[in-house]
């Protein structure tokens, strides 16, 4: 094969067009389970606080006719609990002129680098709400503020390593988080540790729905004995389906989904009452423009607020798992 002598190809040639397409495609996933699952709530200071109560163990109790109180039963008082908010933010600046320079997909535009640094702020909230194992912290002038993460709440429905140890309050406010085992006493995710902590959940009068895990122990749940022969019974004249997948865990204090999470951490699984837990806000996600010195636009997107847990003992967490 040749080709005739002082042929023009455009190996030679000057001037041919870039072939760029006009998207800009970005794999990076925005889903936030955990963040997306709670409800959230306005707070009006750095520091906020809620009260915590539960009901009387449950006792033998019957009464004689036409008894008179001589004693009454000392009422037990709720418990007051606090966090902190954290701030966090994404900062760009670019220059005037791409605003006006023609480019592929509008990544050179600042209306792009907004969406993409508010993208970014939503994944971090979801990060250090269960990415991170952090106490809450005052700050001070030079020190960030610090909100509790997720794993520094439950210290009651748990499950540890040897050498782990559960996270400690003081004045309602936690002080210390969890202690993680060392790495080799970090255990593979087994079915029974599972249900040990769906049983303490429910026991304390918890009501579960969802399993939080990272991806290598969301393949693990799905390898449990006999998960596949559970079936779910579905609403009306459907036909039952078999879950194989572990998508749902139907265990005997009832029905979990387990969900998958790329931001938590991969040791860690959650026992979760949505229902318990509560982004609270004391400044929503919000784009600042910073002061203008120069040929270029500064940009600023913000929020600041943390998680609220309404009860611990309604939770549970499976801690020190292997993650490869």
């Amino acid at each position: 094969m040749a080709i005739v002598t002082n042929t023009f190809t455009r190996y030679s040639a000057v001037g041919i067009r870039e072939e760029l397409a006009d998207v800009v495609y970005n794999i990076s996933p925005q889903t936030t389970p955990l963040v997306s699952n709670i409800g959230s709530d306005s707070v009006s200071n750095t520091f906020y606080e809620w009260q915590s109560d539960e009901l009387a163990a449950a006792s033998a109790n019957a009464q004689i006719d036409g008894d008179d109180l001589a004693s009454f039963t000392a009422i037990t008082p709720t418990v007051r609990l606090g966090n902190y908010t954290q701030i966090m933010r994404k900062d760009f600046i670019i220059a005037d002129n791409l605003e006006v320079i023609d480019s592929a997909g509008g990544a050179n535009t600042r209306a792009y680098q907004l969406v993409k640094a508010g993208n970014e702020l939503k994944r971090d909230i979801e990060f250090n709400i269960c990415g991170v194992n952090q106490a809450a912290a005052a700050g001070a002038t030079g020190t960030a503020r610090k909100g509790a993460s997720l794993s520094a709440y439950i210290k009651t429905n748990t499950s540890k390593g040897t050498g782990g140890a559960d996270p400690t309050t003081s004045g309602g406010v936690v002080n210390a988080a969890r202690t993680d085992a060392s790495a080799g006493n970090q255990r593979a995710f087994t079915e029974g540790m599972l249900k040990t902590v769906l049983q303490g959940v429910w026991t304390e009068g918890g009501d579960p729905s969802m399993v939080m895990v990272g991806p290598f122990n969301k393949t693990a749940v799905s390898a449990f004995t006999g998960i596949a022969s559970q079936r779910y019974m579905a609403p009306g004249d459907s036909p039952t389906t078999i879950i194989g997948a572990a998508d749902v865990y139907i265990s005997d204090f009832g029905s979990v989904s387990i969900v998958p999470n790329r931001f938590q951490r991969e040791r860690d699984a959650y026992v979760l009452d949505p229902d318990l837990l509560t982004l609270s806000v004391l400044r929503n996600i919000q784009n600042v423009e910073l002061a203008k010195t120069g040929d270029a636009h500064k940009e600023m997107v913000i929020f600041e607020g943390s998680l609220r847990v309404d009860q611990e003992k309604g939770l549970g967490i499976i801690a020190d798992l292997t993650t490869a």
